[in-house]
């Protein structure tokens, strides 16, 4: 039987003005690659945020690997990757001490900090910059830097939010090679994007969210997934106005 890295039932959080999210079931599985498509404002980045612990639902439970997010000890965080919004990086520190300090924050054993720091930094090609302050580098790298903060410690579940921001094709990828890799070695990965193409190279199941709920799924393998998440959005969009 599969596991569930992360699972949602009845999620929701209504903003005042009526925008949020609205009974939002959602799975993540083992080895599994779960990609949320959507329009902007969609609801995929409060959906993320949920999910995380960042937001407080008004409704609803989330498990995270097999843990009831409301009474999880922190300890569980360990497990989870992920990158939402902006990459958190201290400006005045470069990428290696920036690493370090994400991996020891994360639980990496000290004796294996410099390696799972290496190996990161290589992930990421990253090399060139090692020794450069954060608040140096372009808008391209220091995403760079976020997912390699995020994935440095190899973690059971992966969250990352529109993750191919700014990165030049060699950086999706290396992104995506990456993101393969660690679910044949069993992480969940829940990723949100507006590339349709590129979400159809790595996603297992897609996830259509509009206005503030899931309203169902895209075929990876389909031949013109674009045109049938229009017409999705657009069905669902003309059943909400009448």
């Amino acid at each position: 039987m599969v596991d569930a890295r992360l699972s949602a039932r009845g999620l929701c959080r209504v903003f005042p003005g009526g925008a949020g999210l609205r009974a939002m079931d959602l799975d993540v599985n083992e080895g599994e690659v779960h990609a949320l498509v959507g329009l902007n404002g969609a609801g995929k980045t409060t959906l993320m945020r949920l999910l995380l612990g960042m937001l407080q639902p008004d409704a609803g439970t989330v498990r995270v690997c097999g843990h009831d997010l409301r009474t999880a000890d922190p300890v569980i965080w360990a497990s989870v990757g992920h990158l939402v919004d902006h990459p958190l990086a201290y400006p005045e520190l470069d990428c290696t001490a920036n690493l370090t300090v994400a991996a020891r924050l994360q639980g990496v054993p000290s004796a294996r900090v410099s390696a799972v720091v290496a190996e990161a930094i290589a992930d990421f090609d990253l090399g060139q910059y090692a020794h450069v302050r954060a608040a140096r580098l372009s808008t391209g790298n220091r995403q760079r830097l976020g997912l390699a903060a995020a994935l440095a410690h190899d973690p059971d579940l992966i969250v990352l939010d529109e993750p191919t921001n700014a990165l030049d094709p060699r950086g999706v990828i290396a992104l995506r090679e990456l993101l393969l890799t660690r679910a044949r070695r069993g992480a969940g990965v829940l990723i949100s994007s507006h590339h349709l193409d590129e979400v159809a190279r790595v996603a297992d199941r897609i996830t259509v969210i509009n206005r503030g709920s899931a309203i169902g799924s895209l075929d990876p393998t389909g031949t013109d997934i674009e045109r049938s998440f229009f017409a999705m959005v657009h069905t669902h969009d003309e059943a909400h106005q009448s």
